[in-house]
């Protein structure tokens, strides 16, 4: 396997009333290509600070972060735009990460869009395939978020961030808002499209079970730092 992602000294700080808080704290981690790298930690460590950190999602204050060897936080806007293409994020909370003003279809047909990568047809069946793909019936192409459980949700948060065929994917304890019925149908579909479609995660947990079910590596979190 290739190195696909590597942090070195990576810090993120926030101001707060009695000084800095050292969310990030030079945390040097190595992701090969196609691997899970499980980073866990009790609430407040900063691992989802990290995971927003190494998309600069969250702009780290400062060091490294290498994508197949550029170090994008040296990277401009609209380069950094076009990158993301091939990194995306399943959010903690599919209700909140999910416009519901927008159908199914708009969801994960919008970064098909934003992209540029199809449109009329081929992007209709482009979004039917990827609805397949995570277990969602076509037939609700037009349907709005409120109208599907939590785990149809995080599904559909799935489809979107597969849309672009992304080689890394940071999942932010994406299991950890559904009832515990659900969470084993939503990792095993997540393991099943990382041998399908060669996927790289980075995956947030603070539940144990669920890391030892999907991950290769463990990276555990302590008060910013990796320990």
């Amino acid at each position: 396997m290739s190195t696909l992602v590597e942090t070195r000294h990576l810090k993120k700080y926030f101001k707060v009333s009695k000084g800095m808080l050292h969310a990030v704290d030079d945390v040097d981690l190595t992701i090969e290509e196609g691997e899970t790298l499980g980073v866990v930690g009790e609430s407040g460590c900063g691992k989802s600070t990290l995971g927003r950190s190494i998309l600069r999602l969250i702009e780290p204050t400062s060091g490294e972060v290498i994508f197949e060897g550029t170090n994008i936080c040296g990277l401009k806007k609209e380069e950094m735009r076009l990158k993301r293409r091939e990194m995306q994020i399943v959010f903690q909370d599919p209700g909140a990460s999910l416009n519901p003003r927008l159908t199914v279809g708009e969801i994960i047909g919008e970064p098909l869009e934003v992209f540029h990568i199809c449109e009329g047809k081929e992007k209709e069946e482009r979004i039917y395939k990827l609805m397949d793909l995570v277990g969602i019936n076509r037939a609700y192409i037009n349907r709005f978020p409120h109208e599907f459980s939590g785990g149809q949700r995080q599904r559909l948060g799935i489809a979107r961030a597969l849309a672009v065929n992304p080689k890394l994917i940071i999942c932010d304890e994406p299991v950890s808002a559904l009832d515990v019925s659900i969470r084993a149908q939503v990792l095993n579909l997540m393991k099943e499209l990382k041998d399908k479609l060669n996927l790289t995660y980075i995956f947030i947990s603070h539940d144990l079970s669920v890391v030892h079910h999907i991950c290769d590596r463990v990276a555990v979190m302590y008060l910013g730092r990796v320990v």
